[in-house]
């Protein structure tokens, strides 16, 4: 499979499509409700409850939903990637590694406040590598500011990407003292904007819209197939790593800031991952955009397609036996 997706081929996106389901189709034959833990914010228990009352009686739509957002992520990161240019060739092995690794544990492919948060996150980023010789920079940071404020609103440990803004601003632009309050006011807008709702409809509370974060240590895996899926996620990024460290020097500034920014990124989505509810998967998803794109690396660069392919053909079929046989 990797030697076919490698290929810009108009063919492949029908082909990525029928790699997901095949991947993912238990999740139709054994469709679950969302689950609203404590880390949850109040657009994401709003968006559940109107759920909840249009398709009660339908679970399968949320297994439907989950998938297209998954599906959709896939090709949108993949997009994003070749318009970037982060590899020499167009290609589809990120969508594809992001399908894979997003299918290692069931609980990665179900409707979640960090799957919606997931589709912020890569417009974020894409729009953050665009701030470099931007234009006009002032309303790039101001809308980025505001999908960065908003997504606390929606899963509250999301607020671990402020770092990423703050960040993203230093290595992209340099200092100016307006960029910084324009992205100060962004924050703060959709806050701004829900208080005034809740406070028009008499449901203000402070409780309400503040985010609940608690760090924890995560468990050391004793499972087999979860250490093999920590395994399978780990081996290909830090072989992505080295082989995008090697070509560097051979790639644009822009280029390498999107793979530095993609570093932090991941970054930001462990710190999000130990604030999240303590004893479940789902919060680790927010990793996969960056780690799709190091596994996309891995993928692409490794010289030996006999190993790049039985890698990946390991991963599928761990991710086939946790699906249809766990």
């Amino acid at each position: 499979m990797t030697g076919i997706f490698k290929q810009k081929n108009p063919f492949n996106a029908l082909l990525l499509l029928l790699y997901g389901l095949f991947l993912k189709f238990p999740i139709f034959l054994h469709p679950v409700r969302p689950v609203v833990y404590p880390a949850d914010n109040f657009i994401y228990r709003l968006l559940v409850q109107l759920l909840d009352r249009l398709f009660a009686p339908m679970p399968v739509i949320f297994s439907l939903l989950a998938f297209a957002f998954l599906y959709i992520q896939a090709t949108l990161l993949n997009r994003i990637c070749n318009s970037l240019r982060l590899f020499p060739r167009p290609n589809y092995l990120v969508a594809m590694a992001f399908l894979l690794i997003t299918s290692l544990v069931p609980e990665w492919s179900v409707f979640s406040a960090p799957l919606l948060v997931n589709f912020f996150m890569v417009w974020i980023w894409y729009r953050m590598i665009r701030l470099y010789n931007h234009p006009q920079p002032k309303t790039s940071i101001y809308n980025i500011s505001v999908l960065t404020g908003l997504m606390p609103l929606i899963y509250s440990p999301a607020l671990a990407l402020i770092i990423l803004l703050v960040l993203a601003l230093v290595i992209t632009r340099p200092f100016r003292v307006t960029e910084w309050m324009v992205a100060l006011l962004g924050l703060f807008t959709p806050y701004y904007f829900l208080g005034a709702i809740l406070y028009l409809t008499n449901q203000w509370k402070v409780s309400t819209i503040l985010p609940h974060m608690t760090l924890h240590v995560p468990h050391v895996p004793t499972v087999w197939w979860v250490i093999a899926t920590v395994a399978l996620l780990a081996l290909p990024f830090l072989l992505g790593a080295y082989y995008v460290q090697q070509h560097l020097g051979k790639i644009p500034i822009q280029i390498r800031k999107g793979w530095g920014l993609l570093l932090i990124f991941l970054f930001a989505a462990v710190l999000i991952a130990v604030s999240g509810p303590k004893g479940s998967f789902n919060n680790w998803i927010l990793a996969f955009v960056p780690l799709a794109a190091f596994h996309g690396a891995t993928y692409f660069y490794m010289p030996s397609k006999a190993i790049a392919a039985g890698l990946q053909w390991i991963t599928f079929i761990l991710a086939i036996f946790v699906n249809y046989y766990l």
